[in-house]
């Protein structure tokens, strides 16, 4: 077994949401101010950190709390549009059986999560931290790490975003970069990720 502990982002890793957030972000942006989305828009920065898509569409830091918040609230409203990435329930499956411990490190609620993954595989997952802020997951990595009593050299994160890339390195873990979700690979590859996975079935090869 290459890691005992695997730690999943959760939007864009294991659940499709982003054509949901399509949806609404013009009525966000709307009732907090911030740039609407353009055409070219989302190519560009699908190649970005998460501070420069904050600043690209002009989002004041010190509004993020209420700004996920509200976004929590409407998926919340909307979780029956949410689904998980084909794969995703036999990989859950196959890593527990395994004997990976699973853990979740995820700005997303605890209530759409569950809602989302469905009681069996919430059930497979043993660590949950949710609401985490944008910037805050170093620290709750950390913190798994240390509910699980498993070494940092023997934990990936696997995420679609810089930002899980970023958190993963200050916590001294692998990261495993997802093809599938917000972030182009290609960006996700320049910041040298420790695992790329292209498919969903290559977690599995790869790691148990």
């Amino acid at each position: 077994m290459k890691y005992k502990l695997v730690i999943f982002d959760f939007d864009g890793t294991l659940a499709d949401s982003f054509p949901w957030f399509l949806g609404i972000v013009d009525r966000v942006a709307d009732k907090y101010n911030f740039k609407r989305v353009e055409e070219g828009d989302l190519e560009l920065v699908r190649g970005y950190e998460a501070s420069a898509i904050l600043k690209h569409f002009r989002v004041p830091i010190w509004q993020l709390p209420m700004i996920a918040n509200h976004v929590r609230t409407l998926m919340g409203q909307d979780i029956h549009q949410i689904a998980l990435f084909d794969g995703i329930d036999a990989l859950l499956r196959h890593l527990s059986h395994s004997g990976v411990t699973l853990a979740l490190v995820t700005s997303n609620s605890y209530e759409n999560v569950r809602q989302v993954l469905g009681s069996e595989n919430a059930a497979l997952i043993q660590h949950y931290e949710c609401g985490v802020g944008i910037f805050g997951k170093q620290s709750k990595l950390k913190k798994v790490l240390k509910q699980s009593g498993i070494s940092a050299h023997e934990a990936i994160a696997i995420g679609d975003e810089m930002r899980d890339g970023e958190a993963a390195a200050k916590a001294k873990i692998a990261f495993g970069a997802v093809s599938w979700g917000y972030t182009r690979i290609e960006a996700l590859k320049a910041h040298s990720p420790s695992e790329v996975f292209t498919t969903v079935g290559e977690i599995a090869e790869k790691i148990a």
